[in-house]
Order: C-alpha cells, then structure tokens, then sequence
C-alpha cells in the first residue's frame, strides 16, 4: 500500500486493516482503566465545567441595570466608533477570565406604540456604576442616560388572560468570522430598524438585542488564520471532498493552498479564484487590526393574543404577523454583506433566551463592525425615537457645592449629581431666571428664600401671582414667625402700611427721591394715558404735601386737587417760590380747566385707593414697617399682590411702591461702612411690572451690588422686557439662570452660553431643568446644567400659624395715632 494515498485513501482501500489498527490504538490508549470509570469520569468533568459556567454567569448577572440612552439633537457617527473602542478596556487578565469569567454588554433596540423607539444598554453588576454613563456622554455629547436598577426584559410579560407569540431568531456569521461585514453601509442602519417596526398595534413590541464582550488577540489570530488559509470555502466537507477528488483523479489536480492568497501552480489553477483568495484574505488581515468583540445577534417580535376560545384562529393570525415582523428586522441586516452575512438561525425558547440575555460562543466583530450595528441614529427626523431635549453638562469645579456662604441652586443633572451653588458675594451680582410657566422658576426661588430665612439673612419678596408666597410660608419653621412680615391682598386682616410720603422714617434728605419714585411708577405704568402736564401736577402736588407738618399720605392728594378749602390751607405756608408759582396758576384756572387737567390723575388715583387693602397699606397713615430693618436685621417679608385679586394695574402699582420704599432703605447704607452691610435679598417674580423707579436700572443694579443687595429676576420671556431693562439685565444681572425658553429667545441667551450650549440645548431644557452661567470670585465659570430639587411636602397649619403671628405683632407693635386726615383738618 502506497503511504502517499494519505489517510482516506487507505480506509478506502482496506477498511478492514484501518479499523483494526484504529481499534488497536484505542485500546492501548485506555490500558488498565476501566471504560465505566472513563465514561463516570468524563461526566463528572462535565457536569463540573457546567456548574461553573452556570455560576460565573449568575455571578456577572446579578445587580444588572438598565440605561435607557435618550439621543442628542446631532449625532456624530464616528460616535460608536469611539464608544466600543473606549470599553474594551473592560476585558478582564486571563486568570480573572478563568475565575471569574467575562461581563457582557447587551445593546437593544426596542419599539413599543406605547413608549415609541427606545435605545438600551444592558449592563451587568460586575461592571462599576456610572462606568457606561460616561462613555456614552463622551462618545456622544449631549446624549442623556436613565439608569433603572433592576434591568428591566426587553419584550413585555404575558398578562393574566393574555398570552403573547414570540417569533424571531437569531443572526449568525455565514462565512468564516474572520471575514469582514460591510462596515460603509450608506444609510443609517439604526433607523432601517426603527422604520421596520414602526406602526406596530397596540401591545404589540419588537426587540433587536445584540450581546457583545471583548475577546483576547488569540481568539482574533485564529480566527484569521481560519479565513485567509483556505479562503472562503474552508471546512471539513471540503477538506474530505479534496481527499476523494486527489485519490480518484491520482492526484494530478492542484495542490492544496497552504498559506493566504497561494495558490500551486498546477494544471487546474483559476485566475478568478485566486483573486477570490487574495481579496478574502487580505480583508482578514484588515479585520485582524484593533480590538475585537464576540457578539450574538438575537430579533423578535411580541404579539398579544387573547385566551378567549370564541376568536376565530387567533394564534394563527398573530404567529403570522409576528413571523413577518420579525423577518423585517432580519432583512435588515443583509446591508451587511460584504465578504461575510448574516445568515438567520431558528432558536427553542427565544423569548427565554432574550429575556435571560445569555451569551454562549459567539461571532468575532472588529470594532467598525460591531459600530456598525449598535450605534446612535444619525437621522434628526426619525419619528417615535426617545431624543434628549438638551445636552448635559457638568459644572466645573470651582461652582461651590453648598456650604454657609452660599444660596442652594440645584443638582448637576451629570456624573455624581453633586449640588451646586452660588457664593454669597458672587450673588450680589445679582441672578437673572428666565423661563415660561411650570418649568420650575417658582421652585428654585422658594428655595432660594428658604435658605435666606434660615440663614437670618434678609429677604422681601414680591409676588404678583399668590403661589410663590403660599409655598414658603407653609414650609418656614416655627421660630421664623416673629421675623416674618406679610402684605397679603386676600387677607381680611389689615394689612401693615408702608407710606411712601412718611418723611419722619426716609429724612428730608430723601424726599425728593421718594417723589421722584412715586411719579416715575405712575408714569411707567399709566404711560399710554400720562402727560407732561398731569406729570407735573403730581409732582408739584406731592412736594407740596411732604413739606407740611405731619405724615402725608397719596389719600391727600385728590383732596388737594379738588378742595378748594383743604388746599388753600395747605398751599398758605408753602414758602417755595416755584411751588407757589404753580398753586397761583392753578388757581387762576377754571374749574373745566382745572378738571380737564387733572382728570388723568384723579381717576387712577381713585381706582388705586378705592381698594381697601391698597388704601391700608400705602395710604394707611404713618408706615408701621420699616425696610431698613427688615434687610439689616435678617426680616422676612412677603408681599403677595395676586392680579386675581387686585387687577393688573392695581398689583404692579402696590409692588413697584414696595420696591421703591425698598430701594430707599438700600440707599440709606451709603452712610454704613461696607465691611458693616449685612447681604440681603430682593426677589421680584415677574419683574419686568415692579422695576419702575427713576434710578437707571442699569445705575440700580451696579449701586445694589456695592450696598449689598442681591436682586434675584425672574421673568418668563424676553419680549417683556423694554430695551432699557433688557440691555440693564443683560449687562448687570450677571449670573444666569435659563429655564426651557422660546426659539426667539434661546437665539439671544445662547451668546452667554456659546459655545457650550447652543439655541436648540436652550429650548429644548425639560422642566425643572435649567442651563446655568454663574460667577466664581467674579468671573465668569463655562455654563453647566442643573435640574432644580423638589421642595419639601408643606406642613398642614403652617401658613395659617404664621400669618396668624405676624398679624398679631402687627397689632401689638402699631402706635395708635392720630388719623392724618383729621390732623390736615387742623391746619
């Protein structure tokens, strides 16, 4: 017998001799040892490798979480790239995989009419929390995660009473996994997906779960060589085939390619295959290069079906729309041929098998390979996908954390959601919040307030709408209520005044300045119905009025107007020669005259006193508040002017006087050494109706800052602003707190915000959630995002107690004093 026929060729030839001497061997080998012992031994060996497979996978399983990915407004897609070749550092050394073994990574797409296209990533315990967070926020900025503990299945449960058809498969490598797919498919893979299961009926799901570990650079070199050593067609069959075709044909046929793309150069050699060879393998050792990942690919779709006997073949139609919904998604993925496809495995329990998320022997991707089909949608228009309104940014790290110096802002929304804050000093320079309702401006300024109180720092607040003052007086502790003062105008209870014309608290020194504030307020807010001449017939009235002995008060000024009697005995000991002027003018008037002249004022005036909480609290008498005290002696005082109430007009008139009687008292610490001004807060909801003084708001803001007052603003668009406060609030309001804002808007603001966040992260902010600018020591810190932190359930009782206290130290500290009108009758 030849001993070139090779192996086969004698089997062939002599079977008898070849299974004889097969025989032979086998039983030299086994010697003394028992066949049952083998048999026992092996088994146990086995069941041994089972047991410890079986552990290590529950072991990796445990504590598994579930983020759900939320897509940025542009994706980069080069982003996966970056993505998978970032975690392949997550491969463990070789005695670690042999104890422990290795953690997988499950990457799903799911589509549900309920909750739209969603993109998840599955993630073992074994791998640290916040690990994935972040490569996903580095790969692709702006994109949010949702982490839920525990992960959650991919397909939804049966129901009691309903029972669901899964159909589907699994997708496997055709060829040999060192071959290439198609990594520069023109389209965007993801979204063909999505679009495949789009339009699904109600509790119907479809699911694409692609499970991917790392592998070691041998698993790859095998791999390789398995591919370019016999090209495409290698295998055993076809190694059994050559033997057969070499013995019958007395080997004349080509030799056997021993190496990639070498071909012998026999008779029987083809210039197409050989180019087939080489083009196989030199995609093999393109493949070869970087970092690899063992992957599975697992589809499927969930088809509720009724238990009800009476429906007519129901498993039938469901099992049918199943199977063609998941052929769908399969389909999708024949854009990856190229050297190597996908070729559609039937498994027993899928469900089971997508629920466990079970990765046994898997196929070999290169990293642009597996990119290529766990990735982000590059596509902005894709319709059902969970996108993320804007991106997420964390604060640098000097934005203070919290602490005795500071005001609580919020959360960073990013990382370890760490608090943040503003430093008292930083603050002076005033905040700027801007957003439309119910994003949570309310929330971050009761808070804001709150941590005022506690720190006994200062605080009036000025609220047109009833809410924001509701929120923190059911939430002050107990022991605030002797500090607290409140202007309430759905209160029966009468309310504490505060004079704008009682020169005994302001001075004489600041009556023009109160004067000054007073007509500028009615001029603002009257604009459309002011002159020139009703300006200086209230001017000249209030002076006229403030140089008097006694309190004045703006109910006297109608009387000065129109009674002949009460003004003559006013206007005799006016020793003003311009003032005099005036009065003997007007005297010279008719009484039309003198009606034409002052009708504008008269009936504004008139509609403003006529309400009886506006008349106790401006024109009441002498003031039984002082704000002086209130800012330097840590006061707590909360004017709720709701418009429901009051009328538009009437609660933007009441609070611009408020500011003004605040502004004088702020002017008042001129005279006070700066290291002896205590930090206090004024904070204006809707400010753009309270911020009517004649001081610039330009020369307030910057004059506030050194006499430390810190403004808080808070407004909803920047359409309400005039020019002068836009351009005053823009300059001078220096930290910036943006809630989601219009696209108009987000256009302007994102100059504060450039190149960090763009107009789209500004308008597409979720609520309670906001983009922040602050100042650290005076400069400026790189924006950053934060969501705004829930208040604390109100306490029951609590608003009713401590209005009931305030009201009674009212009453307790008020001088019964004269009325003034009776006083001004004795003149």
């Amino acid at each position: 017998m030849n001993p070139e026929q090779g192996w086969l060729g004698r089997a062939l030839l002599a079977p008898g001799t070849t299974l004889r001497d097969v025989t032979e061997t086998v039983e030299q080998a086994l010697g003394s040892v028992s066949g049952l012992g083998v048999v026992a031994a092996v088994l146990g060996v086995l069941a041994a490798v089972r047991s410890l497979a079986e552990w290590r996978r529950r072991r990796l399983s445990a504590r598994a979480r579930q983020i759900t990915v939320l897509t940025p407004p542009e994706v980069d897609a080069k982003g996966a790239l970056a993505f998978w070749a970032h975690l392949i550092g997550q491969l463990r050394p070789a005695w670690a995989r042999v104890l422990w073994g290795q953690p997988h990574l499950g990457f799903e797409y799911t589509v549900t009419p309920e909750e739209g296209a969603a993109i998840r990533l599955w993630v073992p315990g074994a791998i640290p929390p916040g690990l994935i967070e972040r490569a996903i926020a580095s790969a692709w900025p702006g994109a949010h995660t949702d982490t839920l503990t525990p992960a959650r299945p991919p397909l939804p449960a049966a129901a009691e009473g309903v029972r669901r058809i899964v159909a589907g498969g699994e997708l496997r490598l055709g060829r040999r996994e060192g071959l290439p797919l198609s990594t520069d498919h023109s389209g965007d893979l993801v979204r063909d997906l999505i679009t495949a299961a789009d339009d699904l009926g109600p509790g119907q799901a479809a699911c694409v779960q692609i499970l991917a570990r790392p592998v070691t650079g041998r698993r790859v070199a095998r791999a390789t060589r398995a591919a370019a050593s016999t090209g495409a067609s290698a295998g055993v069959v076809v190694g059994l085939l050559r033997e057969a075709l070499n013995l019958l044909t007395l080997g004349t046929t080509t030799a056997r390619p021993t190496r990639a793309g070498r071909v012998s150069e026999g008779r029987g050699s083809d210039r197409q295959s050989v180019m087939e060879y080489s083009a196989a393998a030199r995609a093999a050792a393109a493949k070869a290069r970087g970092a690899h990942w063992e992957t599975v690919v697992r589809y499927a779709t969930s088809i509720p079906v009724s238990d009800n006997p009476d429906d007519a073949n129901p498993i039938a139609q469901a099992r049918a729309v199943a199977r063609g919904r998941a052929d769908a998604l399969a389909t999708v993925f024949g854009a990856c041929t190229d050297h190597n496809y996908y070729r559609r495995r039937r498994r027993l329990r899928l469900g089971w098998l997508i629920r466990q998320r079970r990765l046994g022997r898997g196929d070999v991707l290169s990293v642009p390979e597996l990119a290529t089909i766990a990735h982000l949608p590059t596509d902005t228009g894709l319709p059902g996908l969970q996108r993320a309104g804007a991106r997420a940014l964390s604060p640098a790290p000097e934005i203070p954390v919290g602490g005795e110096h500071t005001k609580p802002l919020g959360m960073a929304d990013t990382g370890t959601r760490r608090p943040v804050a503003v430093k008292i000093s930083d603050a002076r320079h005033h905040l700027h919040i801007l957003g439309p309702t119910g994003v949570g401006k309310s929330t971050l300024l009761a808070r804001t307030i709150l941590d005022d109180a506690d720190a006994e720092r200062g605080v009036i607040v000025i609220d047109p709408k009833g809410d924001l003052v509701t929120d923190v007086l059911s939430r002050l502790p107990s022991r605030m209520a002797d500090r607290v003062v409140l202007f309430d105008a759905d209160s029966s209870a009468p309310p504490p005044c505060v004079n704008p014309l009682d020169i005994d608290r302001i001075g004489r020194a600041g009556m023009d300045l109160a004067v000054d504030n007073l007509v500028t307020v009615f001029h603002r807010i009257f604009h459309q119905w002011w002159g020139p001449r009703t300006d200086d017939i209230m001017r000249a009235s209030l002076l006229t009025l403030c140089a008097q002995p006694g309190t004045a008060t703006l109910a006297d000024l109608p009387r000065l107007l129109t009674e002949p009697a009460f003004r003559a005995r006013v206007t005799r000991t006016t020793k003003d020669p311009v003032l005099r002027g005036f009065w003997d003018s007007y005297e010279t008037l008719s009484d039309t005259s003198r009606a034409q002249l002052t009708g504008p004022l008269l009936n504004k005036l008139r509609a403003f006193l006529l309400r009886p909480f506006v008349r106790s609290a401006i024109a009441g008498g002498p003031s039984t508040v002082e704000f002086a005290d209130i800012l330097d002696n840590g006061g707590i005082c909360l004017a709720r002017l709701p418009k429901g109430s009051l009328g538009e007009e009437t609660s933007r008139l009441v609070g611009s006087l408020l500011v003004a009687r605040t502004w004088q008292a702020v002017t008042a610490r001129a005279r006070v050494p700066a290291a002896d001004r205590p930090d206090a807060a004024l904070v204006l909801d809707e400010a753009q109706n309270f911020l009517n003084l004649s001081t610039p708001i330009e020369d307030m803001l910057a004059e506030a800052r050194g006499l430390r007052l810190s403004l808080l603003l808070a407004h909803q668009n920047l359409g309400q602003l005039s020019r002068e406060l836009r351009d005053g609030i823009s300059a001078n309001a220096r930290n910036k707190i943006v809630f989601a804002v219009s696209p108009d808007d987000a256009r302007d603001l994102a100059r504060h915000t450039h190149p960090w966040l763009s107009e789209h992260d500004l308008s597409h902010l979720d609520a309670f959630h906001a983009a922040a600018r602050l100042l650290v020591d005076g400069r400026n810190a790189r924006p950053f995002t934060l969501t705004t932190r829930p208040l604390d359930p109100p306490i029951p009782g609590r608003a009713r107690e401590i209005a009931a206290a305030a009201r009674a130290r009212l009453t307790a500290s008020t001088p019964h004093a004269p009325n003034p009108c009776h006083a001004r009758e004795r003149l």
